[in-house]
């Protein structure tokens, strides 16, 4: 798929609290156009250098937010990538505005995950294998009051082979599904457009089934939010045709190279995101070298991004 023509350079204004109303086409389009007018031809337009993530400056700090405000997301690049204390996940998070971090089952004490290889007891979850991670958001199980905003992924050390990850800012899936089909928009934003089924380990319920819309904006913010993950199991789409027919239609655009990003991430990168659609590849681990990611996922979302700070 092609970015629709950007050749207008002139920025309209729109209201960002009608742009997700689908009565208001003109606000909509004039965002829409914005979308595209801003998006980097790359994942490489993406980065930004940082000098120290203690003290982050006040250029720095613009450029990444920036970055987020217009794609969702922005991969930063220590200078010094040997930095591996978990501490500056936690620096980068407090200056950008994160601190309401979302612990899980995996999580250490700091509720920032170290994302590697290792033994599990009970349910074996994904991310701390080097099996393949399919589409997902973050959080897309979690109760409505602990959405998911915002994600720093830090990288200590990748894996000597694989660990790819694909990405794709939640807005622009928005827009291809509305350009085509506007009652698709309107059957994801449906209260029961996903169930995730509850979540059991050795027969006690740890967590309950969680339904909620696909899409859903923020009333604070007027921002979009995405819960989505593309398993076939454990998974319940709304049985209506308009809900079935929108699903099969992500799972067909997300296979689309041409309008994700292709990042691997290096000892000392990151990516700080609102949340975006991810993927990774599997991986292999060598005697010598493990993958080892840090992960925090916050429930705010990251200062000045929010669509009503937009205009």
């Amino acid at each position: 798929m092609t970015n629709p023509d950007t050749k207008h350079k002139h920025i309209k204004t729109y209201n960002p609290a009608k742009v997700f109303e689908l009565s208001y086409a003109t606000d909509y389009e004039n965002w829409r156009q914005h979308k595209f007018n801003v998006r980097p031809r790359d994942a490489e337009a993406l980065k930004v250098a940082i000098e120290d993530p203690y003290l982050l400056s006040k250029a720095e700090i613009q450029a990444i937010t920036g970055l987020c405000k217009d794609t969702g997301m922005a991969i930063y690049q220590l200078h010094d990538p040997m930095m591996q204390d978990k501490t500056l996940v936690h620096a980068i998070g407090r200056q950008l505005g994160l601190s309401s971090l979302d612990g899980n089952l995996r999580s250490d004490e700091d509720n920032v995950s170290s994302l590697q290889v290792r033994s599990q007891q009970g349910n074996q979850y994904i991310p701390y294998t080097n099996r393949p991670l399919s589409w997902h958001t973050d959080g897309y199980y979690n109760a409505p009051d602990r959405q998911i905003r915002a994600i720093i992924l830090h990288c200590v050390s990748p894996a000597p082979e694989g660990g790819v990850s694909r990405l794709l800012d939640h807005e622009l899936l928005y827009i291809y599904l509305r350009d085509e089909n506007p009652a698709w928009i309107e059957a994801l934003m449906h209260p029961q457009a996903m169930t995730i089924p509850a979540n059991t380990e050795e027969g006690a319920e740890i967590r309950g089934a969680m339904t909620g819309p696909v899409f859903s904006v923020d009333q604070a913010t007027g921002s979009l939010h995405m819960r989505y993950s593309a398993r076939k199991r454990n998974i319940e789409w709304r049985d209506d045709k308009t809900t079935q027919q929108a699903v099969a239609r992500i799972n067909t655009l997300l296979v689309d190279d041409s309008i994700t990003f292709r990042h691997r991430l290096d000892a000392g990168q990151g990516i700080i995101c609102k949340n975006i659609l991810h993927n990774r590849t599997g991986f292999e681990d060598s005697e010598t070298q493990q993958r080892l990611m840090y992960r925090a996922r916050y429930y705010d979302r990251i200062a000045e991004t929010g669509m009503l700070e937009q205009i």
